[in-house]
């Protein structure tokens, strides 16, 4: 066992309001400045839809992330002759036009106050933040499809309908069967992180102490195959420096104990950080599991805090007490792990995120008996034992948002892990409506989905009730044993164990020779 530490993350997609209250503060902390304009390490999409950069979930299109060949894993990219046929033109990279269609832009504010009023009212026109050029034309941007605005064009190219009929799709995307909801995105700081295989420079690497994904800008020479390899599209050209920039998880915060300001400022608490401690030896293993296993592999890589074992080997390791105490109390350990309510974000990209999210609830499609909703979706009075008022745990196929789009965005296609995470969050709200309106505890819908009264309990506490300490939970950062040379291992990146050439194993064999 080789115990590693781990920062992680949940988004409670239930709770999340689309107001980009996040995506402000990380804007206006981290990339406003010259040559970072079209940047935003932290954005809100809504889905259906194709996302900022324009399909960044289609890897037909990008070739991000790994794929598995045999019993080895691959960067979807291709090898270092691949790479180096496009050094200078690379296809699989997105434009500025897949960003913003043409220039990042604002508008010409300034004329409201200093323009002469003539015939007509002075208007702010568009104009380029990076040439400077008036009366662009405006195509795209981070936040177009907001509110499912234009789903019914952009909503077609979505992946995440993969396995529906073209008819089927087309319903779902008419005005009166539509849904949508909120997707906040961030650097998922993967375990096995796609952008670190694939950096030519070793410039990305993967931090030792807490896996914090980050990159050197001393390093960096500008390739942008982190780009193209990442399959979530989160590293970013900074046409000014010439660098390549990504979210750094706020770690100047994260070191003294406090979390990421899209964290700190998120007005829907949908958000949870903490420490989790995995099992590096079963992590290549469970990198190449079968595709709709792949959740589940991640789970078991993950180890139990309160084991014995653990935590002698944790420390045994050099993991220091407070660590181990702040992977006890984590919230992402509780909601991905013992409760599994949350699951990773497009899991097949085999990058391992360590960003997980709890699928949201939406009401019945149609009411029984007519043809289209009415109060009685969520009212069953034939059922009155599983809550009256709330859908039967069984009944989630009826939802208007469908099981299999959230299984290919969540589950790699698996529908039996989103059905146990939306069953589980009914059943507790179930429970608790049972306490309040009938004052008798239904403990047999939690039975039903594998949950004890404490369980349920503390779901209520941890995704509703939090408070800050309980909601974040970070131990302060000790680097004084940390190992702080980039890893250059493709195939298992960012892990020093794995890669006989590394900076690290290097020097250790050579002060190992000078002892002889």
């Amino acid at each position: 066992m080789r115990v590693k530490a781990q920062f992680g993350m949940t988004f409670n997609l239930e709770k999340c309001i689309g107001c980009n209250t996040c995506t402000v503060a990380c804007k206006n902390v981290w990339t406003n400045r010259e040559g970072a304009e079209y940047m935003w390490w932290n954005n809100v999409e809504t889905k259906p839809g194709i996302g900022y950069p324009k399909r960044w979930e289609d890897q037909e299109l990008w070739k991000g992330g790994w794929v598995k060949k045999g019993n080895k894993l691959k960067l979807r990219y291709g090898g270092k002759s691949y790479m180096l046929l496009n050094l200078f033109f690379n296809p699989h990279i997105p434009e500025m036009k897949d960003y913003y269609g043409e220039d990042p832009y604002t508008f010409t504010y300034e004329e409201l106050h200093t323009k002469e009023q003539k015939k007509q009212q002075p208007v702010a026109r568009p104009k380029s933040m990076v040439t400077g050029e008036e009366d662009i034309p405006i195509t795209w941007n981070v936040n177009w499809e907001d509110n499912a605005g234009g789903t019914h064009v952009t909503g077609k190219y979505d992946v995440n309908f993969k396995g529906m009929s073209k008819e089927e799709v087309e319903a779902l995307l008419t005005f009166k069967n539509v849904f949508y909801f909120y997707l906040p995105r961030i650097c998922n700081h993967c375990l096995n992180p796609a952008c670190v295989g694939a950096c030519p420079s070793g410039a990305a690497y993967k931090r030792e102490e807490d896996g914090i994904v980050l990159i050197d800008q001393v390093r960096c020479r500008n390739w942008r195959y982190c780009v193209s390899s990442c399959p979530y599209k989160k590293p970013y050209y900074n046409w000014r420096t010439g660098k390549m920039e990504k979210c750094i998880l706020c770690y100047p915060r994260v070191e003294t104990g406090l979390p990421p300001v899209c964290f700190h400022t998120c007005v829907g608490r949908i958000r949870s950080f903490g420490l989790v401690l995995y099992d590096l030896e079963k992590l290549e293993e469970a990198l190449l599991a079968d595709e709709r296993s792949l959740v589940k592999a991640q789970r078991e890589v993950i180890l139990d805090p309160f084991d014995p074992k653990v935590i002698d080997e944790a420390k045994r390791q050099g993991i220091p007490d407070d660590w181990i105490d702040a992977a006890q109390r984590s919230p992402v350990y509780k909601l991905f792990k013992k409760w599994e309510l949350a699951l990773p974000l497009h899991p097949e990209f085999r990058t391992f995120p360590m960003v997980f999210y709890i699928p949201p609830l939406s009401p019945l499609a149609t009411a029984k008996g007519k043809s289209s909703p009415s109060d009685t979706d969520i009212f069953d009075m034939e059922k009155p034992e599983n809550g009256g008022f709330l859908p039967d745990i069984e009944d989630i196929d009826k939802m208007r948002i469908p099981i299999r789009y959230l299984a290919n965005m969540f589950a790699a296609g698996n529908e039996e892990e989103v059905k146990k995470s939306i069953r589980r969050q009914l059943a507790v709200r179930h429970y608790f409506r049972s306490l309040k309106v009938d004052g008798k505890p239904n403990t047999e819908i939690l039975k039903r989905v594998g949950l004890s009264e404490e369980d349920a309990k503390s779901i209520l506490r941890g995704v509703s009730l939090a408070f800050y300490n309980e909601r974040f939970v970070l131990p302060t950062t000790r680097r004084e044993k940390a190992e702080i040379d980039p890893y250059t291992e493709r195939g298992m990146t960012g892990f020093d164990i794995m890669n006989p050439w590394s900076p690290v194993n290097r020097r250790k064999s050579y002060h190992a020779t000078e002892g002889l």
